[in-house]
C-alpha cells in the first residue's frame, strides 16, 4: 500500500509539474550576518519570467539551509505560488579552485618520489655488481701487494660513493613524501566532508504576460559562526588601556562568500525564544531529596586553560575546521589543521560543546587540563526534503537604533573600518568594505574596534593561595562598548604576559581584566608560632594563629594594592571565632574574608598582622590547617 501511494504521488508530482517551465535563477551572495552560531544569507538576481506558470530555480547552493528561515521578496507583475526546498544528491558543490593546482603538485611530488625510488635501485645494483666483482678471481694468491692495495682503494672509493648518494636520496624521498602529506591535507580541508549534494530552491510564479523580475532570497545556514577574542594592551598603569575587539570568524556551509557585505550579530537565532515559567518547588526531607549532579566532575578552579586534539574516530585523522566552545559561554575556537585547540576557561566552565560537519555533537566534561576527543560519524545522513511554503516578502527587522562609530573613541588607523548597529535585542558589527572568507573551516582574524578607555589600575593580591600580586585593571561604565564574553590575550609594556577571559556577563558596574602577575610587587605570608598555640580551659580547647603578611613595592612609581585573607567561620553554635590581630584589615563577618587596601611608594614595605582564636569543646577536633 505504502508503494501504491508513493507512485501515485510521484505521478501526482509530475504532473504538477508539466504545467510549469522550468528555468535558472541566477543569484549572487550580496550580504552575510554572521551570529554566534549560524548565519543569515541573502542573495539577488534578476530573470526574465515567461507568461504563465513557471518554476525559477536557485541552484548550488550550501546544504546545510534551514528550509523554515527560507523567505523571498520580489518586484515584478507576477505572484508567487509558492517555494520549495530541497537537496540535489545528483550534483556536488563546486570545487575549489585551490585543488587542481594542488593536485598538479602532488603529481609533481609523486614524480619525484618514484624518480627517487629508481635511484635507489640502480644504487642497489650498482652495490651488488660491485660486491661479485670485489675479489682478485683466481690468481688472488699471487696477487701483489699493490694490486690488492688499489683494489681496496677502489672498492672503498665507490662503496663510500654508493652509500652517500643513498643517504642523499633516502632523505630527499622523505622529504618529499612529507611535501606531499602537507598538500594532501590541505586538499582534504578544501575539499570538506566529501559527497555533500547542493542545495536548491524553487520559486513557483505566475504571470499574465511576459515581464521582468529581480529577487530578494534570505536563509539561514549552519556551520559558520565567530568568537569574540580581545587584546588588552596595556603601557604603563598612567596611560589608558588600549582594547581592541576581534572577531574569530569560520565558515564551512560549502560554499565560498566573494566580496560581500558582512555583519557580524551577538544574536543567536538557534537559541529558544520561549520565555521559562517556574514550576513548583516542593521542600521535603533530606533524606527524601534527589540531588542534580549536574555540577559533579566540574574542572578544578585552579585549571585556567584546556587544549586537546579532535580525531575522527573511523580513521584516526585528526579533523581542522572542529567547533570548540565552553557550553553556556561565547568562548571558543576552531581546531588548526592538525586538529588541535587551546582555549583560556571563564569561571564556572564544566563542559567542552565539540560539533562538526558530519559527525555528532559531543559535550564533554573537563576533568582535567587535556582533553582529546574522537567524533564519530552522523549515522542520521541527510535525506531529499521538499518543503513547500507561500512566501511574499522578507520580514523587517526589529526597529531599532543605528548608531555609528563614537568618534570619541581611538580608531586604529590600520584597522578595517566598522560601524556598530544596535537593534532592539542584538548588536550587530558592519564591516564598512566587502569582505571575502572561504569556506574551508578556517577561522579568520576581523578587527572590529579599538577604544582607548580611561581604567583604573590596582594590583590584587591573596598571600595564603599566591605570593604574587596581580595587575587588576577596573572599567567603569564598560557596557557602552557592547562586549561579549571571550577570550584575550594580554599585553604588558609591549610583552605578551598571557592569557584571561574577559568577563562580559557580570552584573557589576565595573568591569575587572586580570593582567597577568607583577614579578616586582614582592608579597610574604608566614605563621609566628610564638602566637600560635594550643590549651585546654575547663571543657573547652582554645586555639590561637597568627600570620605575618608582608608586602614590597620594588616598582619606580607607587601603586594601589587590595590584599585578602581570611579566617574561618563556625558551622556550628559550640565553635567560637574570635579575630585578635587585623592590622586595621575590613573583616566581613559573614565570610571571614578580610580586605586590606593599602597605598605603596616605590620601594616601601609594610607589614599587617591577621590572628584569631578558635575554642571549640575538648571532646572534639578541629583542623585549623
Amino acid at each position: 500500500m505504502k508503494h501504491l501511494l508513493l507512485i501515485a504521488l510521484l505521478f501526482a508530482n509530475q504532473a504538477y509539474s508539466q504545467d510549469f517551465s522550468e528555468q535558472n535563477l541566477e543569484t549572487a551572495i550580496t550580504e552575510v550576518t554572521v551570529y554566534l552560531q549560524g548565519g543569515l544569507v541573502s542573495r539577488t538576481g534578476e530573470s526574465e519570467i515567461p507568461q504563465g506558470k513557471s518554476i525559477l530555480s536557485i541552484k548550488s547552493l550550501s546544504p546545510h539551509i534551514d528550509e523554515k528561515s527560507i523567505q523571498v521578496k520580489a518586484k515584478g507583475e507576477f505572484t508567487i505560488l509558492s517555494v520549495n526546498h530541497r537537496l540535489n544528491y545528483l550534483s556536488k558543490l563546486k570545487k575549489d579552485l585551490r585543488i587542481d593546482s594542488l593536485s598538479q603538485e602532488i603529481a609533481s611530488l609523486e614524480f619525484g618520489i618514484s624518480t627517487n625510488e629508481s635511484r635507489l635501485q640502480i644504487l642497489l645494483e650498482k652495490q651488488s655488481l660491485l660486491n661479485e666483482n670485489k675479489y682478485l678471481g683466481s690468481e688472488a694468491a699471487s696477487a701483489s701487494l699493490t694490486q690488492i692495495k688499489q683494489a681496496i682503494e677502489f672498492y672503498d672509493k665507490e662503496l663510500t660513493s654508493i652509500k652517500t648518494e643513498e643517504i642523499k636520496v633516502k632523505l630527499k624521498i622523505k622529504d618529499l613524501n612529507e611535501q606531499k602529506e602537507r598538500i594532501e591535507r590541505e586538499i582534504s580541508t578544501a575539499a570538506g566532508k566529501k559527497g555533500l549534494p547542493t542545495g536548491e530552491i524553487e520559486i513557483r510564479i505566475e504571470a499574465s504576460k511576459r515581464t521582468e523580475g529581480s529577487f530578494s532570497i534570505s536563509y539561514l545556514v549552519a556551520n559558520t559562526g565567530w568568537y569574540p577574542k580581545y587584546d588588552v594592551r596595556v603601557t604603563t598603569v598612567d596611560q589608558p588601556l588600549k582594547l581592541n575587539y576581534k572577531a574569530d570568524v569560520y565558515q564551512n556551509t560549502g560554499v565560498d562568500w566573494e566580496n560581500v557585505k558582512l555583519k557580524l550579530s551577538n544574536g543567536n537565532p538557534n537559541e529558544s525564544g520561549v520565555v521559562p515559567e517556574l514550576e513548583t518547588w516542593y521542600l521535603n526531607y533530606a533524606r527524601n531529596q534527589i540531588f542534580s549532579r549536574a555540577t559533579y566532575g566540574a574542572i578544578s578552579k585552579s585549571v585556567r586553560n584546556v587544549s586537546g586534539t579532535v580525531l575522527d574516530a573511523a580513521s584516526g585523522e585528526p579533523l581542522p575546521g572542529v567547533n570548540v566552545n565552553v557550553r553556556g559561554t561565547t568562548v571558543g575556537t576552531v581546531t588548526d589543521l592538525d586538529g588541535n585547540y587551546s582555549l583560556t576557561l571563564p569561571n564556572a566552565a564544566t563542559h567542552l560543546r565539540i560539533a562538526f560537519i558530519g559527525c555528532t555533537t559531543q559535550e564533554v566534561p573537563m576533568t582535567s587540563e587535556t582533553i582529546n576527543v574522537q567524533l564519530q560519524p552522523d549515522i542520521r545522513q541527510l535525506s531529499e526534503v521538499v518543503v513547500t511554503g507561500y512566501a511574499s516578502q522578507l520580514r523587517g527587522k526589529v526597529a531599532g537604533i543605528n548608531v555609528r562609530g563614537n568618534s570619541s573613541l581611538n580608531l586604529e588607523a590600520d584597522m578595517i573600518s566598522t560601524t556598530t548597529i544596535e537593534n532592539q535585542t542584538t548588536v550587530e558589527f558592519e564591516v564598512d568594505t566587502p569582505y571575502s572568507i572561504k569556506s574551508n573551516g578556517e577561522k579568520l582574524s576581523v578587527d572590529l574596534k579599538s577604544f582607548e578607555i580611561e581604567t583604573l589600575y590596582e594590583y590584587y593580591a591573596v598571600p595564603k593561595l599566591e605570593k604574587e600580586a596581580f595587575l587588576i585593571a577596573r572599567i567603569i561604565n564598560w557596557d557602552q562598548y557592547n562586549l561579549l564574553e571571550g577570550e584575550a590575550n594580554l599585553y604588558f609594556e609591549d610583552a605578551f604576559v598571557g592569557r584571561s577571559v574577559l568577563d562580559a556577563r557580570s552584573l557589576n558596574d565595573t568591569l575587572n581584566i586580570s593582567l597577568g602577575r607583577d614579578k616586582s610587587i614582592v608579597i610574604g605570608r608566614e605563621k609566628v608560632e610564638e602566637f600560635s598555640e594550643r590549651k585546654t580551659i575547663g571543657t573547652n580547647k582554645i586555639e590561637t594563629r597568627e600570620f605575618k603578611i608582608v608586602a614590597r613595592n620594588k616598582k619606580s612609581q607607587a601603586i594601589k594594592l587590595t590584599l585578602f585573607d581570611q579566617i574561618p567561620v563556625a558551622a556550628i553554635n559550640d565553635i567560637s571565632i574570635t579575630p585578635t590581630a587585623l592590622s586595621k584589615g575590613k573583616l566581613n563577618e559573614k565570610t571571614g574574608e578580610v580586605l586590606w587596601e593599602i597605598e605603596l611608594e616605590p620601594q616601601e614595605q609594610i607589614a599587617l598582622k591577621l590572628g584569631y582564636e578558635v575554642k571549640y569543646p575538648k571532646r572534639e577536633k578541629v583542623i585549623l590547617e
